[in-house]
């Protein structure tokens, strides 16, 4: 059996290992991987709107990997719609990189589960194969870490360099056209960035078990010893 601090290390891994999963599943469901402001360009052309006027023609978009919602106006009051990502809208998008996306952060929630079951292992008996044991964690919190950069580089290419925000703003529209004034990420990203740095914690917990602690020795009382003068005495 593993000793106490141990215990307690690889416990404290396996509760790493499990909010990454978390984190990683709340991020992929909710709608706050991007917040933003948007113009109606084509509202505003109309009535050449001057900086005072522009307010009137400026809303807000959300949107993350599956759903969202914008705020729009385009001289007519404020409306609302939602936003579907699945099945129409990721066709105007690049939907490979899309894909890709989510395949990596379900990757990662696969070997962030495997490390999970290994710490849990560990904290309860001591393994006889390497791979079964702090090495085995290194390399499943290595592979889901990994995963969950490339999930996380991927979204910001796809937002920088492929125009995202403004893609998601003008669809289905074909009157209206939409430019980005702002854009941010939202809460679920940094959940994804929160879940990938839970995996860097993790290697460095991992790295105190294999520290060898001197044991403190407590000393022991002296017996008095009988000497023959003491007995003649």
């Amino acid at each position: 059996m593993p000793g106490l601090l141990k215990k307690t290390l690889f416990s404290l891994a396996s509760i790493l290992s499990t909010a990454s999963v978390v984190l990683l599943v709340v991020a992929l469901a909710t709608q706050k991987w991007v917040t933003g402001k948007i113009l109606c360009k084509t509202g505003a052309d109309l009535v050449n709107a001057s900086d005072p006027e522009l307010v009137k023609f400026i809303g807000d978009i959300y949107y993350g990997m599956f759903q969202g919602g914008k705020n729009w106006q385009c001289g007519l009051g404020n409306r609302r719609s939602q936003i579907y990502i699945f099945p129409h809208l990721v066709k105007k998008l690049n939907s490979a990189l899309h894909m890709i996306i989510i395949l990596f952060l379900f990757i990662a929630i696969a070997f962030a589960l495997v490390s999970l079951v290994f710490c849990i292992y560990n904290a309860r008996k001591i393994p006889y194969q390497s791979i079964k044991g702090p090495a085995g964690i290194y390399l499943w919190n290595f592979i889901a870490g990994l995963f969950g950069v490339f999930g996380i580089v991927s979204f910001i290419t796809a937002l920088k360099l492929h125009r995202l925000t403004e893609r998601v703003a003008n669809f289905p529209e074909n009157v209206f056209q939409f430019v980005t004034l702002e854009e941010h990420y939202g809460f679920s990203f940094w959940l994804c960035v929160a879940s990938t740095a839970a995996h860097g914690a993790n290697f460095l917990i991992v790295a105190i078990t294999g520290i060898h602690f001197p044991k403190v020795k407590t000393k022991k009382p002296e017996e008095p010893t009988v000497t023959a003068d003491d007995l003649l005495y």
